[in-house]
């Protein structure tokens, strides 16, 4: 793990995006709330932020830092969910782990809770895809 007690406090935020693509009528159940097992947005929120502030337990060598806010957002198109996570922090690294790491958790949380409306008859997901995991924004602002 990279030492960092010489850098500087500075506040930081970050914001990555990713995409799930799924049918148009999981689409429609997942909007009409109409999913077995719950709000599909509202789950997702705690299980990004969740992702979010446990980064540092899966990547062995990310910091553990304090995580000052969260916020999840969720774009719906025709045939997919767009999710989208801001973290802000006051410390001497960035929080683009974090970030990527709240979408991915999401992400994997809605393809849990939807995959009985995805799968065909053989048990696959052949119009089910995560795509597009990345940083779309980092900033870094002195104290």
């Amino acid at each position: 793990m990279i030492n960092i007690s010489e850098k500087d406090i500075s506040i930081r935020t970050a914001t990555a995006v990713g995409r799930i693509h799924l049918r148009k009528s999981t689409i429609k159940a997942i909007k009409e709330h109409n999913v077995k097992k719950g709000d599909v947005f509202e789950v997702s929120r705690v299980v990004g932020t969740q992702h979010a502030k446990n980064t540092f337990l899966n990547i062995p060598y990310c910091h553990n830092i304090p995580i000052e806010g969260v916020d999840v957002d969720f774009k719906t198109g025709e045939d997919y969910v767009e999710v989208s996570c801001t973290l802000t922090t006051t410390y001497k690294t960035g929080i683009e782990m974090e970030a990527i790491n709240c979408v991915s958790g999401a992400l994997l949380n809605i393809w849990d809770m939807v995959k009985y409306l995805e799968k065909d008859e053989t048990g696959n997901y052949p119009e089910t895809k995560i795509e597009n995991i990345r940083v779309l924004e980092k900033k870094k602002n002195p104290l």
